[in-house]
């Protein structure tokens, strides 16, 4: 979240079936749900089924550029959830462009408040950051982090919904280019308004802040700013077999202390049953 190249799903989308006498009228094509871009929602996955999330950023004057995969799984239902996030980034610096995995992410998210049918849901987030990308080529932190994000999601009505994000992340001993540690302690909000405009189809506008702070010497640390406004749209592509295909693409517009720093973000996730329901 320090770059535009940097800043790294949601709703299901329903409409009243309508009854006729002596027939069964045909289900609804499933919604776009668990599919947000750069504000997470609060919406665990369904029973027996996964997610795999691609997305891309790349700076729009530049050659830094950002990609993760996500992999989503419910744990034995909805109530809880586990996923891994995979980054793999290109950061420029005073010594060229560096290339090279991040810090991944182990993550647990507790289906605390409602689910993607209610009108209120929130879904506390806690992640264990590995400290897997290189420290001196800043593309990790360093050292283990600890991350928590407080998700809210709200049907505002039939035809828009909006999430909210509360986070922070806490590395207890960061490293700077050079070795030398520190804390670090940084914070995020974020804030989308989407319009379902079709079933499949939904136009997205999301904001996000954050407060970054990174080792820099000997129990010394340095912070940025960042700030974001994203349009964006997503639609679907549902199969018979259950299976969900999303794309999307946004535009990180940079404010404020980002001014300048924009994006072009685009997102792919597929979506799927597994196993066998236990009856």
């Amino acid at each position: 979240m320090l770059r535009a190249s940097a800043v790294i799903g949601l709703f299901l989308a329903t409409t009243p079936a309508l009854g006729q006498t002596g027939a069964q009228p045909a289900p609804e094509p499933p919604g776009i749900q668990d599919n947000s871009f750069l504000v997470e929602e609060a919406y665990n996955q369904d029973p027996h089924v996964v997610q795999h999330i691609n997305s891309f950023s790349r700076s729009w004057d530049g050659s830094a550029w950002n990609y993760t995969f996500t992999q989503e799984w419910p744990l034995g239902g909805q109530t809880h959830q586990l996923s891994g996030t995979f980054p793999f980034l290109a950061l420029e610096g005073a010594e060229g462009t560096a290339h090279g995995l991040g810090d991944l992410a182990v993550n647990y998210r507790y289906q605390w408040i409602g689910d993607g049918e209610a009108r209120v849901a929130c879904a506390p987030r806690l992640s264990l950051l590995l400290p897997t990308g290189s420290y001196r080529k800043q593309l990790g932190a360093g050292g283990l982090g600890l991350q928590a994000s407080l998700p809210l999601s709200v049907v505002l009505a039939p035809r828009w919904v909006t999430h909210g994000n509360l986070g922070a992340t806490f590395v207890p001993s960061a490293r700077s280019a050079s070795g030398e540690r520190a804390a670090t302690r940084s914070f995020n909000l974020g804030w989308s308004l989407i319009w379902l405009a079709q079933v499949r189809l939904n136009l997205m506008l999301e904001t996000v802040w954050a407060r970054a702070e990174t080792a820099v010497g000997a129990g010394l640390a340095a912070h940025q700013e960042t700030f974001f406004l994203s349009p964006g749209i997503r639609w679907s592509y549902n199969f018979k077999s259950g299976l969900q295909i999303v794309p999307g693409v946004a535009f990180p517009i940079g404010l404020g202390p980002s001014k300048g720093d924009n994006a072009l973000f685009l997102y792919l996730s597929f979506e799927h049953p597994f196993g066998k329901p236990t009856k």
